[in-house]
């Protein structure tokens, strides 16, 4: 199937054409034709599988072909969990809609709000932005949404795991129009929190589950290294990127601070990198990931900020050089290679203090893995072996000496009969009672 096969405008195809975007990927092939025919849509697919098309292309098809509901207000907003991946999507936006009647601004946190907006009086079709401060705008009536057509969410499962649930339902709120369509995606849909969304914002949705998102890429390669720790870790990590034929790498790390370090040791032994955290302004951080896109840097250190939603064609090596806690995000790091049909390569190194990580991450591989090895750099740390549960010990039975039983236990005494009626049984009981004493009345 072609894009030129797809019922959109023909206006959509020749910039889908410019873009040197001819056929489409599975998820949009399911997405794009249910997108236009106007149903919600529940979408699960693994990352780099071209799900900013597949909402992009409906929407501004819509928006394309049909009348807007009012004359000022915005069309359609989309939501994305960060900065980086609504700015990753806003430049899609801008390159779908290049000389089209359809104007796009980006709002996202750790901007100037003042400037945002000025924009936002201009009355752009689509809002492109993160919930808090698209949720910020909407308290302080920036704009309005009576008439909002599309309300789409990008990476639903990531903005409820960051604490956004409360600014989505408010959003949710103000774009109640009846004619509204609402498209969702999400690397996972089958949690309670996501579950419970789709109740509420989704209409008899479409669901379109087109893999597991939550295994890693067949395309990508999974290799690990044992580490005694941090030390050992840094020489592997020389190595790894000396020896591995990859055009840009991205370098994960657990704090702000290992970006730094690990960056400035790259470059002393001229190996170009550059670090990426969450200390920079929001205006530093777009600019190291400009020269990172750019090709300018070979190496990129980072904590989980940029896990999600960056479309890095010539990232094809990944290393953890701390492992995530949890197992998704670890699914998400290494799909920053292996994007778009690109074969990519993925090295852990697991350290003791990486076992419990490991373990979990573990359950999600499909394919088969082995940890390597170089002859030059020996550990001594080869896993953690599992502590088989100590059995309870067996109870003795306690054997009970005639003797004591004997001075423990009591004699039951025979109950006296003080009636009259011998046939009655009084029963037996413990205490003594002397008989009654009986008058005689004819007696002086």
């Amino acid at each position: 199937m072609l894009f030129d096969d797809l019922p959109i405008d023909h206006r959509i195809k020749q910039n889908l054409s410019i873009m040197q975007l001819s056929e489409p990927t599975l998820v949009q092939q399911r997405s794009i034709p249910a997108g236009i025919q106007g149903k919600d849509i529940l979408a699960s697919s693994k990352t780099g599988s071209g799900k900013t098309l597949a909402f992009l292309v409906p929407a501004v098809n819509r928006l394309l072909t049909n009348k807007p509901l009012t004359k000022q207000d915005p069309r359609a907003i989309i939501l994305a969990p960060t900065r980086e991946l609504a700015k990753q999507v806003f430049m899609q936006a801008k390159k779908l809609t290049q000389k089209l009647p359809v104007s796009v601004t980006l709002v996202v946190g750790g901007e100037n709000y003042n400037d945002q907006v000025k924009m936002l009086r201009k009355n752009p079709d689509i809002i492109v932005g993160t919930a808090g401060r698209i949720a910020d705008h909407i308290n302080g009536r920036s704009f309005f949404l009576n008439g909002i057509e599309l309300l789409i969410l990008d990476e639903a499962d990531r903005m409820l795991e960051l604490g956004f649930a409360d600014q989505l339902n408010l959003i949710n709120g103000f774009a109640n129009h009846r004619k509204r369509q609402t498209m969702m995606f999400s690397a996972t849909i089958d949690s309670a929190a996501v579950h419970e969304m789709t109740q509420k914002m989704l209409k008899a949705p479409e669901k379109i589950i087109i893999d597991d998102a939550g295994k890693p890429h067949i395309d990508i390669q999974q290799n690990f290294y044992f580490s005694d720790g941090v030390s050992h870790k840094d020489k592997l990590l020389l190595k790894s990127i000396s020896l591995e034929a990859r055009e840009q790498a991205i370098v994960f790390t657990a704090t702000r601070e290992d970006t730094v370090r690990i960056a400035a040791q790259l470059n002393e032994q001229n190996i170009s990198a550059i670090a990426l955290n969450g200390e920079l302004a929001q205006g530093q951080r777009s600019s190291v990931i400009n020269i990172f896109s750019s090709g300018k840097e070979a190496v990129l250190v980072t904590t989980d900020l940029t896990a999600r939603g960056l479309d890095l064609l010539n990232v094809s090596l990944v290393i953890n050089y701390d492992l995530p806690k949890f197992a998704p995000e670890y699914i998400h790091r290494t799909g920053r290679t292996g994007r778009a049909g690109n074969k990519g390569k993925a090295i852990s190194f697991v350290s003791k203090k990486d076992w419990a990580s490991f373990l979990a991450i573990k359950t999600k591989l499909e394919q088969d893995y082995t940890f390597s090895s170089y002859d030059d750099i020996p550990t001594k740390f080869e896993g953690v072996q599992a502590q088989r549960a100590k059995p309870l010990p067996i109870q003795k039975k306690v054997k009970v000496k005639e003797t004591q039983v004997k001075k423990t236990s009591k004699k039951a005494i025979k109950r006296v009969n003080t009636d009259d009626r011998p046939d009655i049984d009084v029963g037996f009981a413990p205490m003594k009672r002397k008989p009654r004493q009986i008058i005689n009345d004819d007696e002086d």
